[in-house]
C-alpha cells in the first residue's frame, strides 16, 4: 500500500509538475495594450513657454522637489527648470534617466545641459504620457516589472513581514508552519498564517481560493515543485507582478507596479518608506485594509509595517518615526489613464482594426505610441472651451446648444495631433470629427481652383472669369444659383473669385473644368466617400466629416503631396521589441505649382476676402491661408486651413442639423483663430518655387505664375466694388436667402462613374472605397 501510495503521489506529482511548467514558462498573464502619447522633445531653440513645460511635467506626474534625487521630478530654480527625467524604452532605443537644467527666454529654449556634469545636451525626449489601456476581456491589470526593477526596500520589506526565511526553504517552511500552529493553538483561533511567498504565488496563480484541506495540500506539493524547477528570484519576480493588491470597479489590480499608480500615481520605484510600507500592509487583506475605505485600519497596519522596517534594519529608527507621522497620500484616479483623449483614442483604434485583432489588443501588451500631441490638444481644447459660450450667446441659444469638431495635422508629416469630436471633450460618445458627415459648403471651393490651376495652359490666378448669372436644367427643373449678397460682380480675377466665395464664378469655372474633374481631384486629394457628380457640388453639397476634410487640405498645404493622416507612429510588443511602424507614405497627386497658386489664393481670403478677421486674430506676421464654409440656411459653418507646418480644420453646427445663424467667417473661423494663436506654429513663407515667377498684369503687381503658363492673361473688369468682403459668408438679410450649396429642387441621382480605389492606410479603413 505504501509502494501504491508513493507512486500514485509521484504520477500526481508529475502531473502538477506540467501544470507548473506549462503556465510559468507560457504566457502568463492577459497585458493590457498601453497607448501612449508623443513624447515632448526638447533641444536649444525649440518653441516653448515655461508655462507650457511645467504643465507638461505635472501632465506626466512629474513631482516638485527641491532636491530633484528622484526620476520623475522637478523644480523651477529662477531663471532654470531642473528635471530628473525617467528612464524610457521608446521604439527606437532607450531613453536615460537623467538629470537636466533648462533654460528658456522669449518663449525658446535657450540652453539645455546635464544637471550632474554640465555637458551641453543636443536632444532630450521626456517619457510619453500613458493615455489609455486596452484591457482585458476578464479585467485583470498589470504593469509586469524585472527583476531588477523591483526596488531593494520592497524586496527586503516584503520578506521581512511575509516570509523571513524565503532563501533557506524548499517552497514550505516546516518551521514556519510548526509556530503558527503554536500560536493559533494558544489564540483557539487562527491569528497566524504560515504560507510562503512561494504557496502564496501557486495560490494565485494556479488555484483557487477556496479554504479546503485537499486544495491547502495541493497548494504545497505544486510550491515544492516549483521551487524545486525555477530560482527565487524568478519566483520572487512572478509573486511581485501576480499579487492581488485591490480592485478598481470591475478591473483588479494585480502586481506592486500596477498597486503603485493605482494608489500613489507613481512608479513603483518613485515611492518612500511610507508608501513601500502601505503596499505590503494592503497585502495582508486588500479589503480589510483598503487605505480608500479604511483609512485607519490601513494607517494602523501601515505603522505595524514599519516597525518591522527598522526592527530588522530595513530603515533606521529616524526614517520610521518620520514615516509614521507621513499621512498616506493616496491620489484619486491612479492607475487608470484619466480618458481626457476618447475622440482621438477612437481614432487610434479604427486605425488598430486594420491590423491587429481586438483578442491581441487586450492580451499582448502591445505598447502603441501614437502621434497626439498633449500640449496641442489641451490648447485647443481651450480654445473651443472659451470661444463656444460666446457663439451660443451670439445668436441667443441655450448653452450648449450648438456643437464642434475640430482636427489639427502636421503638414509634413500627416500626422494628427490633436483631435476634438465634441464640446464635451472628455466624453467618449459620437464623435464629430470622425463622424458628423456634413455638406461642406464653400469650403469645397479651393479644389475648383486647384483642379483649374492644374492646367496652366489655360488657367491662371489673373485668368477672368464670369461671374455671371447662370441656369442650370436639372431633370425637370431649372436651377438658378445666386451670388450669397445677391449681387454679380461681372468679370474678376480667378484668385479673386476665389477669395471673395464667388458662388457664380465658382459655378461658371466649375462648369469649364468639368464637374467630373473636379470630383476626381476631390478624391486624389483624399476624400474617399461617395460623391454625387451633380452641379450643386460645385457650392458644397458634398458631404465629408472633418477628419476627411482636414485630409484633402493637408494634400493643398503639404504642396499637391498626398499624406494620409496618420494617428499612430509604431506598435512595440511586451519586450519592446518592434512590430508595426506606420511610417510616413508620400504621393504627389498634383502639380506643385498649382497647389502653391492655390495656396496664394488662400492667402488672399484672409488678407481681403471672407476670413479678414483673423488679421487681427492672430499674432503679426503670421500668415495662413483658408477657406470659409457656410451651408443652406446656415446648418453648418466651416474653416478651413494652413500655416506653413499646421493643418487645422473646425466645423459647427446643431446635431439636429436645424438653422444656427451662423457663417463660416462668424462661426468656426473664430474657433480656428483662437487655436491657431494658442498652438505652436510658424507663418506660411514668402519664398517663391523656382518654377513660379512673378509678373506684372492688369496694373496689379507681383501675381505669380506658372513658368508653362501659355494662356493668355486678359483680366475682365467689373471687379468687386464693395468697401467689404462679401463673399459666402457676409452677414445674409434673411437665412432663407441662402441658395449656394445645393440646388433646388434636388438634384437627379449620381451618374455611376469609376473612382480610382483609394489606398490610403488610414481613410479607407473608416469608409471603405
Amino acid at each position: 500500500m505504501l509502494i501504491a501510495g508513493g507512486l500514485a503521489l509521484a504520477l500526481y506529482g508529475v502531473q502538477l509538475d506540467e501544470v507548473v511548467r506549462e503556465k510559468f514558462e507560457g504566457q502568463r498573464w492577459a497585458l493590457p495594450a498601453r497607448v501612449y502619447a508623443r513624447p515632448l522633445e526638447l533641444y536649444v531653440g525649440r518653441p516653448i513657454t515655461r508655462e507650457a513645460l511645467i504643465g507638461e511635467l505635472e501632465r506626466l506626474k512629474y513631482r516638485r522637489s527641491a532636491e530633484v534625487e528622484r526620476a520623475g521630478s522637478f523644480d523651477v530654480d529662477d531663471d532654470r527648470i531642473l528635471v530628473r527625467t525617467r528612464a524610457f524604452r521608446f521604439w527606437d532605443g532607450a531613453e536615460p534617466e537623467q538629470r537636466i537644467a533648462i533654460r528658456i527666454a522669449d518663449g525658446l529654449v535657450t540652453d539645455m545641459r546635464s544637471g550632474d556634469n554640465g555637458r551641453d545636451l543636443a536632444l532630450v525626449r521626456l517619457d510619453p504620457a500613458l493615455i489609455a489601456s486596452i484591457y482585458p476581456t476578464h479585467n485583470e491589470d498589470r504593469v509586469l516589472l524585472s527583476r531588477q526593477q523591483l526596488p531593494p526596500m520592497l524586496i527586503k520589506t516584503l520578506l521581512a513581514v511575509e516570509d523571513r526565511r524565503f532563501y533557506q526553504h524548499h517552497g514550505i517552511d516546516p518551521k514556519g508552519i510548526l509556530r503558527a500552529a503554536y500560536e493559533n493553538l494558544l489564540a483557539g483561533r487562527t491569528v497566524q498564517g504560515a504560507s510562503t511567498l512561494t504557496q502564496q504565488l501557486v495560490k494565485n496563480f494556479y488555484l483557487t481560493q477556496e479554504r479546503t484541506l485537499e486544495r491547502k495540500a495541493k497548494e504545497a506539493y505544486m510550491a515544492v515543485l516549483l521551487d524545486r524547477r525555477y530560482s527565487k528570484e524568478e519566483i520572487l519576480t512572478a509573486y511581485a507582478n501576480e499579487v492581488y493588491l485591490g480592485q478598481d470597479g470591475s478591473r483588479g489590480i494585480h502586481g506592486f507596479g500596477l498597486a503603485s499608480r493605482f494608489y500613489f500615481d507613481r512608479d513603483l520605484d518613485e515611492l518612500g518608506v511610507p508608501q513601500v510600507a502601505l503596499l505590503v500592509a494592503v497585502l495582508k487583506g486588500p479589503g480589510e485594509y483598503n487605505p480608500r475605505r479604511h483609512p485607519e485600519k490601513a494607517t494602523e497596519r501601515r505603522n505595524l509595517v514599519i516597525d518591522l522596517m527598522a526592527y530588522h534594519q530595513v530603515i533606521s529608527a529616524e526614517e520610521a518615526e518620520a514615516a509614521k507621522a507621513a499621512p498616506l497620500g493616496i491620489e484619486e484616479g491612479g492607475a487608470r489613464p484619466s480618458g481626457d483623449y476618447p475622440a482621438f483614442i477612437q481614432l487610434v483604434r479604427r486605425q488598430l482594426q486594420r491590423d491587429y485583432r481586438d483578442a491581441d489588443l487586450r492580451s499582448e501588451g502591445l505598447r502603441i505610441f501614437t502621434t497626439l500631441d498633449p500640449l496641442m490638444q489641451t490648447q485647443t481644447e481651450a480654445a473651443i472651451g472659451e470661444r463656444m459660450p460666446k457663439l451660443d450667446a451670439q445668436r441667443g441659444l441655450p448653452a450648449g446648444t450648438l456643437e464642434t469638431a475640430a482636427v489639427v495635422t502636421s503638414v509634413s508629416q500627416g500626422e494628427v495631433l490633436a483631435l476634438v469630436g465634441g464640446r464635451k471633450t472628455d466624453y467618449a460618445g459620437f464623435n464629430r470629427a470622425l463622424d458628423a458627415v456634413r455638406s461642406v459648403g464653400s469650403a469645397i471651393k479651393p479644389v475648383i481652383y486647384l483642379t483649374a490651376l492644374a492646367r496652366p495652359e489655360r488657367f491662371s490666378l489673373l485668368t477672368p472669369i464670369a461671374d455671371r448669372p447662370i441656369s442650370l436644367r436639372v431633370g425637370t427643373q431649372l436651377w438658378t444659383p445666386q451670388n450669397y449678397n445677391r449681387r454679380v460682380h461681372g468679370n474678376v480675377p480667378l484668385y479673386r473669385a476665389l477669395a471673395k466665395s464667388y458662388n457664380l464664378a465658382t459655378i461658371n469655372l466649375g462648369l469649364q473644368v468639368g464637374i467630373d474633374e473636379v470630383a476626381s481631384m476631390l478624391k486624389r486629394l483624399g476624400a474617399v466617400r461617395p460623391i454625387q457628380v451633380v452641379p450643386s457640388m460645385l457650392l458644397g453639397s458634398v458631404s465629408l466629416p472633418p477628419i476627411e476634410l482636414a485630409q484633402v487640405y493637408q494634400s493643398i498645404a503639404a504642396g499637391g503631396f498626398r499624406a494620409p493622416l496618420r494617428a499612430i507612429r509604431e506598435v512595440l510588443n511586451a519586450d519592446g521589441q518592434p512590430l508595426n511602424r506606420y511610417p510616413l507614405a508620400v504621393e504627389p497627386v498634383v502639380s506643385s505649382d498649382a497647389a502653391y497658386l492655390t495656396q496664394w489664393a488662400m492667402r488672399k481670403v484672409v488678407e481681403e476676402g471672407t476670413a479678414t478677421w483673423l488679421k487681427q486674430r492672430l499674432p503679426e506676421g503670421m500668415q495662413v491661408a483658408g477657406k470659409t464654409g457656410t451651408t443652406n440656411e446656415m446648418r453648418d459653418s466651416w474653416f478651413a486651413g494652413f500655416s506653413s507646418d499646421r493643418v487645422a480644420v473646425v466645423w459647427v453646427g446643431r446635431d439636429d442639423n436645424k438653422p444656427m445663424g451662423l457663417t463660416g467667417s462668424s462661426g468656426a473661423l473664430r474657433v480656428w483663430g483662437d487655436i491657431m494663436a494658442e498652438i505652436d506654429s510658424q507663418p506660411l513663407s514668402d519664398e517663391i518655387p523656382n518654377s513660379i515667377e512673378l509678373a506684372d498684369a492688369c496694373g496689379q503687381r507681383d501675381i505669380p505664375f506658372s513658368r508653362g503658363h501659355a494662356g493668355a492673361t486678359t483680366c475682365g473688369g467689373g471687379g468687386d466694388s464693395d468697401s467689404e468682403p462679401r463673399g459666402d459668408d457676409a452677414a445674409p438679410k434673411r437665412p432663407q436667402d441662402r441658395q449656394d450649396t445645393q440646388p433646388q429642387p434636388a438634384p437627379p441621382p449620381p451618374r455611376e462613374r469609376q473612382e480610382p480605389r483609394n489606398t490610403s492606410p488610414f481613410m479607407s479603413d473608416f469608409y471603405g472605397n
